[in-house]
């Protein structure tokens, strides 16, 4: 099924740009919102998914089919869940084009362009999410798990994709540092388990951009 994106919260995008919203003068309010309308423009979503069995091993979870997604986080995250499903999205490549051009000119909106981007594809994958819960009636799902979060490592989106035939399906493909092309793309696994869940979120602790975080460094968070 196609998934459209009519809007994005700029107030999401701002904070990506490590702006609390409640900050950002009239003049930042405005690029933001400008630019939330080019990416929109530009934007071509896509996504592919599967549902699979998955089985908890010493290192990890094992996806039917065999592959091993190595790390204890994913593995306790899903611990409930006997099946998963896995899906890949993307904006497209013309949003990379429109931010790759910005950054050629003005590398103040080439990062308002970037960091509406991201909030596109975060509002991509929530509707995602809603699609894909609504196809399991009467099922409890934890929060999608990415490759790069916890102790999951990027090296299994290759294989991710491979799974879901994405670069056929969606033109989505990994180079060999493991990043996602186009950039503005993401790999998920949504557990589906059929016992009511504890309400849960994803945690600063097992974050792998902790660190560096600007959120945590101006007293706030990402909002995941």
């Amino acid at each position: 099924m196609a998934i459209t994106i009519s809007r994005l919260d700029p107030g999401e995008a701002l904070r990506y740009m490590g702006c609390p919203p409640e900050k950002a003068g009239e003049e930042l309010w405005g690029l933001v919102e400008e630019c939330a309308g080019q990416v929109l423009s530009a934007a071509v979503p896509r996504w592919a998914w599967r549902v699979l069995e998955v089985t908890p091993e010493e290192g990890g979870v094992r996806l039917e089919g065999g592959l091993l997604l190595p790390g204890a986080d994913l593995k306790g995250h899903l611990s409930s869940c006997r099946r998963a499903a896995v899906f890949c999205a993307t904006l497209g490549a013309g949003v990379d084009t429109l931010i790759r051009r910005a950054e050629q000119l003005d590398m103040s909106r080439a990062l308002a362009l970037d960091c509406c981007a991201s909030a596109a594809v975060e509002e991509l994958c929530d509707r995602i999410e809603l699609e894909l819960q609504g196809k399991f009636p009467g099922c409890f799902f934890p929060y999608r798990f990415s490759p790069g979060y916890g102790d999951l490592p990027l090296e299994v989106q290759g294989e991710l994709l491979e799974l879901l035939d994405a670069p056929r399906r969606v033109g989505l493909c990994a180079n060999q540092s493991a990043l996602l092309t186009p950039r503005k793309s993401v790999t998920a696994i949504l557990g589906i388990s059929e016992e009511k869940l504890e309400p849960s979120h994803r945690s600063c602790l097992g974050c792998p951009a902790r660190e560096g975080c600007q959120y945590r460094k101006a007293g706030g968070h990402c909002g995941l």
